[in-house]
C-alpha cells in the first residue's frame, strides 16, 4: 500500500476503536451493564463500574483486571441525588478525562394502579430509571465537552415503546428515557456530544428469569422473529457501536434490540 492508503486504513481503524477513552457505565455489576463494562474494557477503554452493589462492582473490576483490562468500582445509590456529582468528579479526577456515559442502571417493579404501594414504586422507579440519567449527564457535561468523541448511550426498553399491565411506572420511566435522549441529542449536538437510546426487548437478565419456561417458549414462538431471548452481550455490542468515533453522525436514534418484537404485526 502507498503512504496515502496506509493513512486511510489507519483512520478507518481509529474510527472503530474506543481505546484510551474513559467510560462510565451504571448498573454495571450485573446483566447488560456488566457485559458492557467487560466489552468496553476489552476494547481498550478504562471503565468506571458503577453500581449500588459494591461487592458486585468490585467483582467485575477484579475480572477485568485479571485479563489486563483497566477498571475501578464506585458503589453509589443512584436513587439519591447528592452522590452523583461527587462520583463524576472523582472519576474524572482519577482518570483525567471522561468520554462516554452509558446510563444502564434500572429497576423493574410490578404494581397495579390500585396497589397501595404504587406511589412508592413510582417514586423509586423514576428516581433510578429516569432522574439519575439526566443527573449523571449534567454532572459529566464539563468533561464531555472537552472529550474528542463524547458519547451518551441511554438504555431504555421496549416497554418505553409499548406497555405491559402492572408495569406502568417502569413503562413511563422508559418512555421518559426515550424522550430525554432526543432532548439531549438536540441540546448537546452543538457540543459534538451524541446521545442515543437502546430499547432492549427480552434479554437474559435477572429481570426476566422470573418467567416460567413454558411461558418463555410460548412468548418466543408467538412474538419474536428471532426465536429466543437476547443476550446481555448483544446489547453491549450495540452500545459499543454507538460509542465508536465513526458513529459521530448518529444522534437522537432510538434503536430496538429486541429480536424483531416491535417489527412483528402477526
Amino acid at each position: 500500500m502507498t503512504g496515502t492508503q496506509d493513512a486511510a486504513v489507519a483512520a478507518m481503524l481509529a474510527d472503530r476503536s474506543i481505546a484510551g477513552s474513559v467510560a462510565v457505565i451504571t448498573g454495571a455489576a450485573h446483566g447488560m451493564g456488566k457485559a458492557t463494562a467487560e466489552l468496553f474494557a476489552a476494547m481498550g477503554a478504562t471503565v468506571a463500574v458503577v453500581d449500588r452493589d459494591g461487592p458486585g462492582a468490585d467483582a467485575v473490576v477484579a475480572e477485568i483486571a485479571a485479563w489486563g483490562g483497566k477498571a475501578a468500582a464506585w458503589a453509589v445509590d443512584l436513587s439519591k441525588r447528592e452522590p452523583i456529582p461527587r462520583m463524576i468528579a472523582d472519576i474524572a479526577d482519577r482518570f483525567g478525562r471522561l468520554d462516554i456515559i452509558v446510563n444502564n442502571a434500572g429497576i423493574g417493579r410490578f404494581a397495579s394502579f390500585d396497589d397501595e404501594r404504587y406511589d412508592d414504586v413510582w417514586d423509586l422507579t423514576m428516581s433510578i430509571n429516569l432522574a439519575a440519567y439526566q443527573r449523571l449527564v449534567r454532572a459529566a457535561l464539563p468533561w464531555l465537552r472537552q472529550a474528542p468523541e463524547p458519547r451518551i448511550v441511554n438504555i431504555a426498553s421496549i416497554e418505553g415503546l409499548g406497555a405491559s399491565a402492572t408495569l406502568s411506572a417502569y413503562s413511563a420511566s422508559k418512555g421518559g428515557v426515550v424522550a430525554l435522549t432526543r432532548a439531549m441529542a438536540v441540546e448537546l449536538g452543538g457540543d459534538r456530544i451524541t446521545a442515543n437510546c437502546l430499547c432492549p426487548g427480552p434479554i437474559e437478565t435477572d429481570l426476566t428469569r422470573f418467567m416460567p419456561p413454558e411461558d418463555r417458549t410460548k412468548f418466543c414462538k408467538r412474538r419474536l422473529v428471532i426465536k429466543r431471548f437476547g443476550l446481555a452481550s448483544e446489547v453491549a455490542q450495540m452500545s459499543l457501536n454507538l460509542c465508536l468515533p465513526g458513529s459521530r453522525y448518529v444522534t437522537g436514534a432510538i434503536i430496538p434490540v429486541d429480536g424483531g418484537l416491535m417489527a412483528r404485526n402477526s
